[in-house]
């Protein structure tokens, strides 16, 4: 069951060595705002090789819900009183995709908070999403041609967390911009520190003929309390 099937992929830029504070304010306020209106912060992380990345992922329960828990949280106390602060570390907040799962089932899952006693330095692992541009009418095709390049990453030992589209709707909170250049589609995974991702030369001729621009894989980092996180089975 995909508990949250309207997900949003917010990618940020920071200002030059403001990644660390920015990321600090955020997980001490922000994730527990948003549960408690009825939304998820998924997962949060930084981007490997760029210093002044912050990409995070939220989730709402409907595109209804959305409208509703953005008006609550961006008109709300909590971001009243620490918008001029974040704000001041971000150059760029508008580079954000409106999602949802691809088919049941393949949205993100909601992993449980990270244990401050159990997991004493916070969220472990490496995760990379695997962003598409497609051309248009041609995403159910693409996925299904690009299948066996995401098996490449599986047998690497990436454990898949979701596969994701473009969610062709209205933005009903405009307050806050999404991209209107999809269709996309994203992969996500996540695996053991130190692993090494395969190469994106993997996906067929057939499957690149349907893109409209290279794939980006971005290789990212959990922050310390990221939910999205690399957790042994065991």
């Amino acid at each position: 069951m995909d508990t949250y099937p309207v997900i949003e992929f917010r990618r940020y830029t920071t200002v030059e060595g403001g990644q660390a504070a920015f990321s600090r304010y955020f997980e001490t306020y922000f994730p527990e705002a948003f549960q408690q209106l009825g939304a998820m912060a998924l997962g949060q992380f930084t981007e490997r090789g760029n210093p002044n990345s912050f990409l995070w992922m939220r989730g709402f329960t409907s595109w209804e819900q959305r409208a509703v828990v953005n008006a609550a949280f961006y008109y709300g106390p909590v971001w009243k009183e620490h918008k001029a602060t974040l704000n001041g570390l971000m150059t760029d907040s508008d580079n954000v995709l409106l999602l949802r799962p691809l088919r049941p089932g393949s949205g993100v899952p909601v992993q449980p908070a990270v244990d401050p006693l159990l997991e004493p330095d916070g969220a472990q692992g490496e995760a990379v999403a695997i962003l598409c541009t497609v051309k248009p009418g041609q995403l159910e095709r693409f996925a299904e041609l690009a299948a066996p390049a995401f098996a490449v990453w599986r047998e690497a030992g990436w454990s898949e967390a979701g596969t994701l589209a473009t969610l062709d709707m209205p933005n009903n909170f405009p307050q806050l911009p999404v991209r209107g250049d999809g269709p996309h589609l994203l992969w996500l995974a996540s695996a053991p520190a130190g692993s090494t991702p395969p190469a994106l030369e993997v996906l067929t001729d057939a499957a690149r003929d349907l893109l409209r621009e290279p794939p980006e894989r971005i290789l990212l980092r959990p922050t310390q309390r990221s939910r999205f996180r690399y957790r042994s089975k065991i």
